[in-house]
């Protein structure tokens, strides 16, 4: 079910980010150049650009605090019957409170049989410790465990996905990450979401879970504070077509339909390949409020640095042109900008502060419609700064580091190691 905003809604915003870029023109025109150089000139227009940019932005910034809880308070769908699912979790190494993640997906309150199948590549590989574990704690459930070593491409989820559909008995899939948290209620919502006429594949958003890295936390804030208020801004447009690989949901006949996931063995964002291929069968994707929480780890600034690089790619070899606005969702770097390239005019800093205030709205507004604390807010402009500096790297770079692999990623995000032609 997709969010849009009224007529009227859209009528309001376009008239005032008309209004505003008009009065920012009049004002940073103004401005009295004393040395009519190139320099003086080129400085001028870089003022303006990023003056306009920041209006557009506090637009954006505003609707999409608007936003925000009109998306969480939609209400789930509600079946009478759950079927028998089967959770497949492809797993590499031993990561952070891997143990609890996985054991969120065993402790759920759903009537149905749920079988559980674990997949690896190496028979030695650390993250089988956590499952035995899970064993013992749970002895009554369906816990099996896959290990193959068959690649397809180099997208090694997708290998081990396929990998582990060979042993599933459900008829209702659903793919879930290893450092993925979810609430005792997940496979209710997600299934009985499934079972609405017309949906062929439920997704959820996610929300960062931390270890306590300083570099992990900012990880967190980027996720929660620039990705997912940009998601739901782009439901809310009728303009984002998400499918997230950390929750998703699908039939058995569904998967058929699509042709497999064979196919998608070659794709960085393999997920939104995904999605897009239900979309192409005439099938909806459903993005569920239902909020999960995805492991931030990360130890150094390097190792952030390249999982944020990454997922920028990533998005960009979904979505060139919305990744491109994408601009606008950075209203105090566009500030900061605009006060140094027009050598401090008073509208700049004026446009900073309100930079800085819709900022700070949003993630108080994000954060309580999720029902998380605030933390951590006097670091907001180092976040913006870094998600900033990650944006505008994304159009530098054609490769990207995955699981200390490097790729290659050409135009339509396909994925080959680094090196070939």
């Amino acid at each position: 079910m997709r969010i849009l905003p009224s007529v009227a809604s859209r009528r309001r915003v376009a008239v005032s980010l008309a209004l505003f870029a008009a009065l920012g023109l009049v004002l940073l025109c103004a401005k009295k150049i004393e040395t009519p150089d190139f320099s003086s000139m080129l400085l001028l227009v870089l003022a303006i650009a990023c003056g306009i940019g920041v209006l557009g932005a506090l637009s954006y910034t505003i609707f999409a605090t608007s936003q925000i809880v009109r998306f969480f308070s939609r209400k789930s769908a509600v079946a009478n019957c759950l079927p028998d699912v089967t959770v497949l979790k492809p797993l590499h190494g031993d990561e952070w409170q891997l143990d609890e993640h996985l054991e969120s997906f065993i402790d759920q309150d759903y009537p149905g049989e749920v079988q559980y199948i674990f997949g690896v590549h190496d028979g030695e590989d650390k993250a089988l410790a956590a499952v035995d574990l899970l064993r013992h704690r749970y002895p009554g459930k369906q816990i099996s465990v896959v290990v193959d070593a068959r690649l397809y491409g180099p997208n090694r989820k997708i290998a081990n996905l396929v990998n582990m559909l060979e042993r599933a008995t459900s008829d209702v899939l659903c793919f879930a990450d290893s450092d993925v948290l979810v609430a005792p209620d997940y496979l209710r919502t997600v299934v009985s979401e499934l079972q609405v006429p017309g949906v062929g594949l439920v997704t959820t958003v996610y929300r960062g879970s931390c270890s306590a890295s300083f570099w992990a936390r900012v990880a967190g804030a980027l996720t929660d504070y620039h990705f997912l208020p940009g998601v739901i801004t782009g439901l809310a447009l009728g303009r984002a077509r998400p499918c997230f690989g950390q929750s998703i949901a699908m039939t058995r006949g569904t998967l058929a339909e699509i042709g497999g996931l064979v196919q998608f063995a070659h794709h960085l964002a393999e997920d939104h390949a995904i999605g897009e291929a239900v979309r192409r069968a005439g099938k909806r994707v459903t993005v569920s409020p239902k909020v999960v929480l995805h492991a931030c780890t990360y130890g150094t600034f390097l190792g952030m640095f390249r999982h944020e690089l990454r997922w920028s790619l990533t998005i960009r070899a979904a979505d060139r042109w919305g990744h491109a606005g994408a601009i606008l969702m950075h209203p105090l770097p566009l500030a900061i900008l605009a006060t140094i390239f027009s050598q401090g005019a008073a509208i700049s800093w004026i446009a900073l502060g309100a930079s800085l205030g819709a900022r700070v709205a949003l993630i108080y507004k994000m954060d309580r419609a999720t029902h998380q604390r605030t933390k951590g807010i006097f670091w907001l402009p180092l976040w913006d700064v870094l998600q900033f500096v990650i944006y505008i790297a994304s159009f530098c770079s054609s490769s990207v580091v995955w699981r200390g692999t490097r790729f290659r990623v050409d135009r339509s995000g396909m994925l080959s190691p680094d090196g070939e032609r």
